[in-house]
């Protein structure tokens, strides 16, 4: 705008001294010598001035537009050094926040093992045969004279008579070997001090060693989720996936199912199968509607 206004103010002079040149053709030469003379030094003044001017002002535009871009840059380190630390606070907030999550589902985990465990042991009290009864002797009862010569009574036709009162000739049932609870409680215990530890390897070679040594335990499923669950805390998110459909392959009744599904899609999230996460969201809603998983599953849904 500035430049707009000069070439105005050239065109104007520019025109007077057109005019003072046919003017000047009225008078003589040097009155028309002066006159331009005149002219050209007011013409140059105001040339001087307005260079000036312009210089002053594009000085205060570099100045301002410095001033301003130092100004924002300092504004914007404020405002980097604010999310900085609001980030650091988030992580640690974050990281407390899955610290207690996975401490409250151990202890919750811990709770229904031992309801489990009580379960299984009433069951098997309720499933075991009872103990063989020996029937009482009779004092009263006539025993069979020795054959000379014979290994033991006789009967009247020379056979081993059948005892009236002596005790059963039925072998004893043998009863399996009973697993040692304590040894098992113990190696499950093992495991899980390791993932609370963090030691998510550690922890699925002993829950791994403990499906094999127990398959038929009541721990065997929640140990099994376990293993899924360490490989998600080490980011093997396909691992994780692999895992838990084992548990759902081995333990279909399981009450550890929903919340395997919950990881698997997880997983899926974390892999990028936004279509698979979803599917699974629905099957713990539609199949596990009581669970604890479903009302979780309903607010993934609802926030897709």
């Amino acid at each position: 705008m500035v430049g707009a206004n000069v070439a105005r103010i050239v065109a104007v002079f520019a025109v007077a001294f057109t005019a003072s040149l046919a003017h000047a053709a009225l008078f003589d030469d040097e009155e028309a010598r002066r006159r331009i003379a005149e002219t050209n030094v007011r013409v140059g003044q105001l040339q001087t001035q307005l260079e000036a001017r312009l210089a002053q002002l594009e000085q205060q535009l570099r100045s301002g537009g410095l001033i301003d871009l130092s100004n924002q840059l300092e504004l914007a380190r404020v405002d980097l050094a604010k999310l900085r630390g609001q980030v650091e606070v988030l992580t640690y907030e974050l990281a407390e926040a899955q610290k207690r999550q996975r401490d409250l589902y151990v202890d919750l985990d811990s709770r229904m093992r031992k309801m489990e465990t009580a379960q299984a042991a009433a069951a098997a009290a309720a499933a075991a045969p009872p103990p063989p009864v020996t029937p009482p002797v009779d004092p009263n009862a006539p025993v069979a004279p020795l054959q000379p010569g014979g290994p033991g009574p006789v009967g009247p036709t020379g056979a081993p008579p059948v005892s009236q009162g002596g005790p059963s000739t039925i072998p004893p049932i043998t009863q399996p070997r009973p697993v040692d609870a304590a040894a098992e409680q113990r190696a499950y215990d093992a495991a899980l001090d390791l993932f609370k530890r963090g030691d998510f390897a550690g922890a699925i070679g002993a829950f791994t060693n403990y499906v094999r040594a127990y398959p038929r335990s009541p721990l065997s499923p929640s140990a099994q989720y376990w293993i899924g669950n360490a490989h998600f805390a080490r980011r093997d998110y396909r691992a994780a996936v692999t895992a838990q459909r084992t548990l759902i392959a081995n333990y279909p009744d399981s009450a550890k199912v929903p919340d395997a599904l919950l990881n698997i899609a997880s997983a899926q999230s974390e892999l990028g199968d936004t279509a698979g996460a979803r599917r699974t969201l629905e099957e713990i809603v539609a199949k596990h509607p009581q669970s604890e998983a479903a009302p979780k599953a309903r607010q993934r849904l609802a926030g897709r």
